[in-house]
């Protein structure tokens, strides 16, 4: 296991979900945590707030212009809009493609040169909607099968340089995070029939599989983390 005292690790949507979640566990373990948001105010007070909008490539880039060394680096920041192929929204469309794929894909480039020559890990928030598309998947799913995607290129272009950092997802189901009120904007009722019918994971949950892949020993390379509430179906 490896011990995370003093080690610095950058968690994009560090305010809310998954992502404050993780922060706050990183800070138990005695970790220096630097915290992407939009909301600087909202992160845990021992977290180092990083303001950007992920949104825009420049304000993405500009994290890493102030960065030092980092140990690790987990995407959390996502998007989720219940808008159809068919007739959705394409603003919706673009901004998911911003956030979930290209400012994830842009901080993983950008972290690679903040890592020490031992390496890191770097961990990417997927979704079990990246691994088969639900009736409801919309362009949400192509997102999250695209965040898989690169993870597995990164990680081979990293084996092909003989690079020590590792790359993982972990990709949940339904978590009862604000990122629902987004995905069920327009049909609260079924929002809150869902809540009903099954106990949901929580933020806290993901953030427990993420820590698994953080401190596991470094000859130990985990490649994805499918999780769901043993109450959902699929």
């Amino acid at each position: 296991m490896i011990h995370l005292k003093g080690k610095t690790f950058l968690v994009t949507g560090a305010s809310s979900g998954i992502g404050l979640a993780l922060c706050e566990q990183l800070l138990t373990h005695d970790a220096n945590v630097l915290g992407v948001t939009r909301r600087p105010n909202a992160v845990h007070p021992d977290v180092s707030p990083i303001k950007a909008d992920l949104t825009s490539r420049e304000e993405t880039t500009a994290i890493f212009h102030r960065l030092g060394k980092i140990d690790g680096l987990v995407n959390c920041a996502g998007i989720a809009y219940l808008s159809r192929v068919i007739d959705g929204n394409p603003a919706d469309w673009e901004e998911m493609w911003r956030v979930n794929v290209l400012a994830l894909s842009l901080c993983c480039q950008l972290s690679l040169n903040h890592f020490p020559k031992t390496g890191g890990r770097i961990v990417n928030v997927s979704s079990m909607s990246g691994h088969r598309v639900p009736p409801s998947g919309g362009f949400y799913a192509p997102t999250k099968f695209a965040v898989r995607a690169i993870t597995d290129s990164l990680r081979s272009e990293l084996k092909a340089i003989q690079s020590p950092i590792q790359v993982a997802c972990v990709s949940p189901g339904f978590v009862d995070t604000p990122l629902l009120e987004n995905y069920f904007r327009g049909r609260e009722d079924t929002l809150s029939k869902t809540r009903a019918g099954m106990k949901m994971l929580q933020p806290e949950d993901v953030a427990h599989c993420i820590m698994t892949i953080l401190t596991a020993p470094v000859h130990v390379e985990i490649g994805d983390i499918l999780l769901r509430s043993a109450d959902q179906l699929a």
